[in-house]
């Protein structure tokens, strides 16, 4: 049987009663005397993002914004985002700035600690669950100009995530390392090389722009004949840069020799001279110089990984990590 809509609606209503009713009995019960009710309605605590507190010690270990940048493979400008959130996160501020530097808050120094012991654990779960234990040596090879730039961040986070395999490195001219490769001295190795359509040996896990580099507002590359600062003969770099200055007829001069990339940086800065470097490697005291300088194009290059006949588990995980930081050095370039 059907009933009427105005009997309907009084049963809904005489319902609703009832539970209202025994709602209110419930507010009123001693088993509530004590509770918080407001407790539900509280903001729930926000939680600490791994990427943002690795950024956050990175600075608070550099002192500086940008060269922490480079450490966790972004921007400036996303790095200083992700610090001005998580000082909006937290409510205070976390590090005083200047012109030259940053340095810890009170707060930031309480963080600090919090943040490493965070990313520890965080790193030691991963290791636990998701990593196979792995453990043993592994012997890698790289160019100074690499072992320079990436190889101490790329370690310290392969470190943490296989404890247990231990990587020894042999900072060497690409020739020299692709010698110990054929001759079984080293498991892996990192080389530059020319940019060719079909490579012949090892594999290409970048690519990149050579161009000139000068001191921020410098006049070295007016000089006659032009001073340039290049490595020791076998880099390829070095015979780049040449080349292209004796196809433009351009006088040049060897004013500054060395196989690190450290004492060619102090070359370019204090305006000594002129030198071949990849795009990425530009800092804020550089500039890129060109055409417009009277300086030619320069090519690309590749940096190839060079791998032993036998590849075990722990060659293959310090490859993968390898592979995995010029991927994000592609991104920060792009971005």
């Amino acid at each position: 049987m059907r009933l009427p809509v105005s009997i309907s609606l009084r049963l809904i209503w005489w319902f609703i009663d009832i539970q209202t009713n025994e709602m209110i009995w419930c507010l009123k019960s001693e088993k509530l005397k004590g509770f918080d009710m407001t407790a539900s309605l509280r903001r729930p605590i926000p939680l600490l993002d791994n990427e943002v507190l690795r950024t956050f010690v990175a600075i608070a270990e550099t002192g500086n914004f940008s060269t922490a940048a480079d450490a966790v493979f972004r921007t400036p400008s996303a790095v200083s985002m992700q610090i001005k959130k998580l000082e909006e996160q937290l409510g205070v501020i976390l590090f005083l700035r200047d012109a030259r530097s940053v340095s810890l808050t009170q707060h930031g120094e309480m963080l600090l600690s919090y943040a490493r012991n965070i990313l520890a654990l965080s790193n030691e779960a991963v290791s636990r669950f998701i990593m196979p234990e792995l453990s043993g040596v592994v012997r890698l090879g790289a160019p100074d100009d690499i072992g320079e730039r990436l190889l101490p961040t790329v370690l310290k986070g392969f470190s943490e995530s296989y404890p247990g395999i231990m990587v020894d490195v042999v900072v060497d001219m690409s020739i020299q390392l692709k010698k110990r490769i054929e001759e079984q001295r080293l498991d892996l190795a990192l080389i530059n090389c020319a940019t060719r359509p079909f490579p012949t040996e090892g594999e290409v896990i970048y690519t990149e722009r050579l161009v000139w580099a000068g001191a921020k507002c410098g006049t070295a590359y007016r000089r006659d004949p032009l001073p340039i600062s290049i490595w020791e003969e076998g880099c390829i770099w070095r015979s780049e840069a040449m080349a292209q200055l004796e196809r433009q007829k351009r006088a040049y001069r060897v004013s500054y020799l060395s196989a690190h990339t450290m004492a060619q940086r102090a070359a370019i800065v204090s305006d000594l001279a002129v030198a071949p470097f990849p795009r990425s490697y530009i800092t804020e005291d550089m500039e890129i110089l060109g055409p417009n300088e009277g300086l030619p194009e320069l090519t690309s290059f590749d940096i190839r990984l060079l791998t032993a006949s036998q590849m075990t588990g722990p060659m293959k995980a310090v490859a993968d990590s390898i592979r995995q930081a010029f991927v994000e050095i592609g991104r920060k370039m792009a971005a």
